[in-house]
This record gives structure tokens, sequence and C-alpha cells, in this order.
């Protein structure tokens, strides 16, 4: 299949190195010193006992019109870039080319399909503009939830953590041929990818750890460990989960997995640094609207009393803030 992966980090590079490694059409589109790495040394995975593979020539591209029409488009970079690249994405279409989005949080498409009243509503947290919509139709989305943990450890370099699962589904929830092939195209490449009827119920299971855990982290310095154990921190991380389980099961999603054994999943992780927690050390921007105002907004459209999110969510704003502005200081007058 021919499969193009936008955003070259630690996600899209595990992915796009599994699959071109299994020998499927795979062009890179990345910019910068992770496209000359690329082109000139190809990709690389280190895997989590240290040995390493290499695809020593790959396609890589900055110009979306030159890769062309593509079967599969992935996603791969984090919620709040994908507004700034939604207007390039259309070039790699063809009739039957699926967008398959890899980003945390509540997915842009996420009432694409809904079979509520709140269907075809826009989440403004995540596409406030309505551009992501506009240029990267619903109707193309296969929903796809990821769990593996990868580093980009140097440009075209990846580290795989742990974790090979990316289970895959319709919006609608159908069986379609369209989500097969893009299932089977991932197992071919070594990745856990079953198709589940319903994928929101999976998006909120992953996110259930996220939106809570990442803040926390974050705010407090904190490892996964270090909150669970914590009294203080396991009560808020409690406090925060029983919100959002209110506001989905207003959705109509149920968790097969119970609260204290989500926790205790995530305490079992060990003092891993939360994405959000690296994120605040490396200066990046931090993903809270996906993650927390996603969430806070389907509290809003449910009438879901939310304090404890809005809480964090406020003093995470706040510390993105603090941050965008302490780098802007640091870079002085332009």
């Amino acid at each position: 299949m021919k499969i193009a992966i936008i955003g070259v980090g630690a996600i899209g590079g595990f992915v796009g190195f599994r699959l071109a490694f299994a020998g499927e059409d795979v062009t890179f589109i990345a910019r910068g010193a992770n496209l000359e790495a690329l082109r000139n040394r190809g990709i690389r995975l280190v895997a989590s006992d240290g040995t390493e593979q290499a695809v020593p020539q790959v396609n890589a591209t900055d110009d979306y019109a030159a890769a062309g029409p593509q079967d599969v488009v992935i996603l791969a970079m984090k919620a709040h870039q994908v507004e700034a690249v939604a207007p390039e994405v259309p070039k790699l279409f063809g009739p039957g080319t699926v967008v398959v989005p890899m980003q945390n949080g509540i997915p842009y498409w996420y009432f694409h399909r809904y079979p509520g009243e709140l269907a075809g509503t826009r989440v403004t947290s995540v596409d406030p503009q309505g551009l992501i919509g506009e240029h990267i139709p619903c109707e193309r989305v296969i929903g796809c939830v990821v769990y593996p943990a990868a580093e980009l450890i140097a440009p075209g370099v990846v580290k795989h953590v742990e974790g090979n699962r990316f289970p895959v589904g319709e919006p609608g929830g159908q069986s379609s041929e369209r989500v097969l092939r893009v299932s089977e195209c991932f197992i071919r490449g070594g990745l856990q990818a079953p198709v589940l009827a319903d994928i929101r119920a999976e998006i909120w299971l992953k996110l259930w750890g996220n939106m809570t855990f990442n803040p926390i982290s974050a705010l407090a310095r904190a490892t996964l460990a270090g909150i669970c154990q914590f009294p203080l921190g396991r009560e808020l991380a409690t406090d925060m989960m029983t919100e959002a389980q209110a506001i989905a099961n207003k959705l109509g999603v149920t968790f097969r997995v119970p609260l204290e054994k989500r926790i205790a999943g995530a305490e079992r992780v060990g003092h891993h640094k939360t994405s959000m927690l690296q994120d605040v050390e490396a200066g990046r921007e931090l993903e809270v609207e996906a993650l927390l105002g996603s969430v806070i907004e389907l509290a809003r459209l449910t009438g879901t009393q939310t304090p404890h999110l809005d809480t964090v969510y406020a003093l995470a704003m706040l510390l993105a803030k603090s941050l965008h502005d302490n780098k802007a200081l640091l870079r002085g007058p332009h």
C-alpha cells in the first residue's frame, strides 16, 4: 500500500519504520534535520533490548504534491500541530484515500457518524476554526488509538520503549473493507491492530489516564508512580477520573476497566515521566486542549459538573502560558 506518514517523531517514526521494513510503499513527510537524516541515512529503530534495525533507503520529502496520491495518510503529529498542516494534506488524496489520525485526546472527528443528538458537533478545543474538518473530511477518517511508547533519540533514529498496539475502527462502527485493509497493513508491519466496533470507548480508555496523569505530572513534576503512591495525588487522580467517567457515560461510553485498576496500571509503569512532563522539561508546547480542554468541552455539552477537571485545566493552561512567555522573554525582541 502507498502510505504517507506526516510527522516523523517518535510514533510516526516507529509506525513508518515498521511498515517500510515490512515492504509497504512508505513516504515520510518531514522537514529540517529529520528530513535530511531520512534522505541520507534512511530510518533506524532501536528496540527496547538495544538491538538495532534499519531501512537504509526511504522516500522522504517536504513536498506534499510531490508525494502524490496515497492509499493511507497517517497523521502522526500532536493534536495542536494538525491545523498547520491540514491545508497541505489534500494533495495526498486520491478517490479512496483514508486518513488515520494518531493523536491523543478527543479527536476532531469525534461526533462524525455519532449515534446521538450531538452528531456532527465540532470539537472546538481541537479544531477551533473548523480548518481541520474542512481540509481533512471526517468521511476519510479511520479512528486509531496509540498505545506504544517511543522516543526520537536523534534525527531518523527512533527508540521503541514498549507496546505495539494500534486498535482501529470506523467512526460509524461498521466492519468496512477499508478498515480491514488498514488493520491488515498494520498487522503485516508487526503491529497489533484489531478492528473495534466502538473505537470511541477505546479513545476514552486511553484518554482516561492521559487527561489525568499528564497534567498532574507536569504541574507537580511527578512520575506516574510518584502520583499514585502519594495519597493526595492518588485522590486527585481518582476525582478527575470519576468526573471524566460521568461525561463518557452520558455519551454512551462504558469503561471495560474499573477506575482503581486503571490507576494501578499507571502505578505499575513505575517512575516514568509522562509526555507532558517531558514537554515541560524540553520547553515544548503542551498538549492541554486535546487532553483536557476537549473533555471539559464535552462536559459542558452534556451538562456535567467537573470542578477538579476545571481546576487542573486552569493550572495547566497557566503553566503552558508561563512556559510560552518565558521562552519569548529568552528570545528577546526581534
